[in-house]
């Protein structure tokens, strides 16, 4: 069975040998060897192999005859084939030597397509070369000029367009690698345009300002004609273009160049810096700059030139600068703006600088208001300044008034012809019917500081106007504000002046009339005051709310002063005379003398003196009457009873009573016209009745009706006749050391004693 499988096995490889290419036989004779059968596979190998031979023989046999046919019929071919080839080397020798000249021909032909294809390449390289170099010249050319945008874009074009189009050559490589560098020096050449720029436009800030302000200044008289609407286009096409005062192209360039180099941004941020610290620089002002208008006119033109490039950058340029940034600005610059003039400006004492001044912020808002930045803080300021104005103008006519005052003869005014009058009551509304029928020469009642007030305060009011001009105040604001100022000139100032004229020393009682007579007629003149103002101003008087001038109370209270110092001059004139006076307090009795030296004088100068007061009002003279008589009468009760004057004798009692008759006879005689009846000698009443006591011995009248009504000495104090007793006992007491052996002397003593213990009583009594 074994063997069986055996030589199927081999019969399979032989088989297999028969199919199967030489090359994969390997396998199959190992899986033979590897076996135990392999002599037994050789036998049936050669078995086959003999088989086969066999096989082969058969099939020998079998062609033989075509073989041999076939070799016959092959050699007849040869000679044939011998035939062709000579006849093929022939052909083929004629046509290789035929062919030399075509082939020649086609060797030129192929060089001359060669050079041909060579050209077309070169011409198509150059074609992509050409424009390279072009606008490399281009750029060089543009670069030469300065004109730097134009390059850039140049530049870009060349990179992005041209330099790949042109291929891999060492001339693009050199220009590749130069564009960055020629780009930094497009960026680094335009930024130094801009500061060169920037600190152009910082230098040349004050004249472009100082255009921009005239070109306003010079429009303005025309707007007056327009109406609100056209006043505002007039004003705004009046302000001048930037553009005609500068060359704004570094700006944009540069502008320009950022951009395309993708640094708008950094551009941006660094102009805005850039000019913040220019804005910083322009608004610093110098520290002498209060001494001149010239300083402020520079201040305000380099303000007005560094915002006049500003809206020239926002309105040409797209987002270099924007409104918001452009207002911040504005709104820094305003209150640095307002603080500088507030210092400045309170340094400043005078008026004519500050109206200058003024009417030179008034321009510099205008100018700013037209390019549309808002100025109503200046417009705020200039009325705080306007109380700095005021102020300055108070000081100022201070001066003038009291120049005036001092000047002064304070004497009625002599005119001698009708030009003299004329030109007098011009100055100062005189309106006296008749004074003006009283024939030349002729005085006026007051003397040349009316007038010459009178004036000075229409200039003052003049001068106020001044200030509230192009304020684009209204007419009752501006009436408002001046008469306010007046009346602080009035109240203050002048009533000041007034006052100081009045109190100053070696002011006569003449003088002090006079100022009663000219203060009565500028009161009388203060409703022309209104009127004047109210006619500058186009403002009725009686508008409501409208304020009132305190002109009146201003000269009453000036008139009060100067009568009261009437009165205080008088008495101090008085106690001069009085303080002559020399009374023998120890004298003996005498008969009824004449009054004293002094008083006799005293009498002469107050009857002189009020011979002047016939011009004063009737109150004035007929008070300063009765206060001089009365101090008279006080202060010789106050000798009387001075601590000093220990003692006293009834013959000095008799020459005051003579004296004190002599006043009586001065009052009875009426020196000041408008008293009634006996008003004057209420004034030595007192004194009168105390001296008929005593010299009349009359107590028990005293004593009997004291407290009563119609007691004959109701006017004397128990207490005044008690310290007047004393001094009497005093003298009495000093007596009786030399004569205490009269009878008489020593009675009297006694009775003098018992009127001081009674009188002690009914003070007590009193008291209680």
């Amino acid at each position: 069975m074994a063997s069986v499988e055996a030589a199927a096995e081999h019969e399979r490889i032989l088989r297999e040998i028969e199919s199967t290419d030489t090359n994969c036989i390997g396998p199959t004779l190992r899986s033979v060897y590897d076996g135990q059968e392999h002599g037994l596979f050789m036998e049936k190998l050669d078995v086959r192999i003999r088989n086969h031979d066999r096989e082969i023989e058969k099939m020998c046999n079998h062609h033989f005859q075509g073989f041999v046919d076939s070799i016959t019929e092959l050699l007849k071919v040869r000679g044939e084939a011998q035939k062709l080839k000579s006849q093929v080397n022939e052909t083929n020798s004629r046509l290789q030597q035929d062919g030399k000249g075509l082939i020649s021909s086609m060797e030129e032909l192929k060089r001359c397509r060669i050079q041909q294809r060579n050209i077309a390449t070169t011409i198509d390289k150059l074609t992509h070369c050409l424009p390279v170099l072009e606008m490399y010249s281009r750029l060089q050319e543009q670069m030469r000029a300065k004109r730097y945008y134009p390059a850039l874009r140049t530049l870009e074009q060349l990179e992005q367009t041209c330099l790949p189009r042109a291929g891999q050559y060492r001339f693009c490589s050199i220009m590749a690698e130069n564009i960055p560098k020629l780009r930094t020096q497009i960026r680094d050449t335009a930024m130094m345009q801009l500061r060169d720029f920037l600190e152009s436009i910082r230098k040349h800030s004050d004249k472009i300002g100082e255009t921009a302000i005239k070109q306003v200044q010079n429009t303005s008289y025309k707007q007056s004609t327009l109406d609100e609407t056209h006043d505002q286009s007039a004003i705004h096409s009046a302000v001048p273009g930037a553009q005609d005062l500068v060359d704004f192209s570094p700006v944009y360039r540069c502008l320009h160049i950022y951009t395309v180099l993708g640094l708008r941004d950094v551009f941006e941020n660094y102009y805005r810096k850039q000019r913040r610290k220019q804005a910083r620089l322009v608004l610093q002002p110098h520290s002498n700059m209060h001494e001149t208008l010239e300083g402020y006119r520079r201040y305000f033109n380099q303000i007005v030139g560094f915002f006049v490039v500003e809206d020239h950058i926002l309105h040409t340029t797209r987002g270099l600068v924007n409104r918001a940034y452009v207002e911040e600005l504005w709104e820094l610059a305003l209150s640095k703006i307002v603080a500088a003039l507030r210092t400045h400006s309170s340094y400043c004492d005078d008026p004519d600088l500050i109206l200058d001044l003024k009417n030179l912020i008034v321009l510099f808002a205008d100018t700013l208001q037209g390019y549309g930045f808002p100025v109503s803080q200046l417009f705020d300021m200039l009325l705080e300044m306007r109380e700095q104005y005021g102020e300055i103008l108070l000081k100022r006519w201070n001066i003038t008034f009291r120049q005036v005052l001092d000047q002064d003869n304070y004497s009625p005014i002599p005119v001698s012809t009708e030009l003299e009058y004329r030109q007098y009551t011009s100055q100062f509304p005189l309106q006296d019917p008749e004074l003006e029928k009283l024939p030349f020469p002729k005085k006026l009642p007051f003397s040349e500081f009316v007038p010459k007030v009178y004036c000075q305060i229409k200039e003052f009011i003049y001068a106020s106007l001044k200030y509230s001009e192009d304020l684009h105040l209204s007419s009752t604001e501006v009436d408002d504000m001046i008469r306010k100022s007046t009346n602080l000139l009035l109240t203050r100032t002048l009533s000041h002046c007034l006052q100081y004229a009045i109190k100053k020393k070696n002011v006569g009682l003449a003088e002090l009339v006079q100022v009663i007579i000219n203060t009565t007629h500028l009161e009388q003149s203060c409703h022309f005051l209104e009127e004047f103002i109210s006619n500058i101003t186009n403002v009725p008087p009686d508008t409501v709310n409208a304020t009132k001038l305190y002109g009146t109370s201003t000269f009453k209270d000036a008139r009060h002063g100067a009568e009261a110092e009437i009165y205080t001059s008088l008495n101090t004139k008085i106690d001069q005379f009085l303080q002559l006076a020399d009374y023998d307090w120890l004298a003996a009795v005498q008969g009824v003398g004449t009054a004293s030296d002094y008083l006799i004088d005293l009498i002469a100068f107050l009857k002189s003196t009020f011979s002047v007061f016939t011009n004063l009002p009737g109150k004035v003279a007929q008070t300063a009457c009765m206060s001089a008589c009365k101090h008279i009468a006080t202060s010789l009760m106050q000798l009387l009873l001075d601590p000093e004057i220990r003692q006293i004798s009834m013959g000095a009692l008799h020459q005051l009573n003579a004296d004190v008759k002599e006043c009586e006879s001065f009052a009875r005689a009426g020196p000041v016209a408008g008293f009634q009846g006996d008003t004057l000698l209420l004034a030595f009443s007192d004194l009168r009745q105390l001296l008929d006591l005593f010299t009349q011995w009359d107590w028990s009248t005293y004593l009997a009706d004291y407290g009563k009504s119609t007691c004959k000495y109701l006017r004397v104090n128990p207490h005044t006749a008690l310290a007047l007793l004393e001094k009497m006992k005093e003298m009495s007491r000093k007596n009786n050391v030399f004569a205490q052996f009269r009878k008489t002397d020593r009675d009297r003593q006694k009775l003098i004693d018992t009127i001081i213990k009674q009188l002690r009583n009914l003070i007590a009594q009193h008291h209680a």
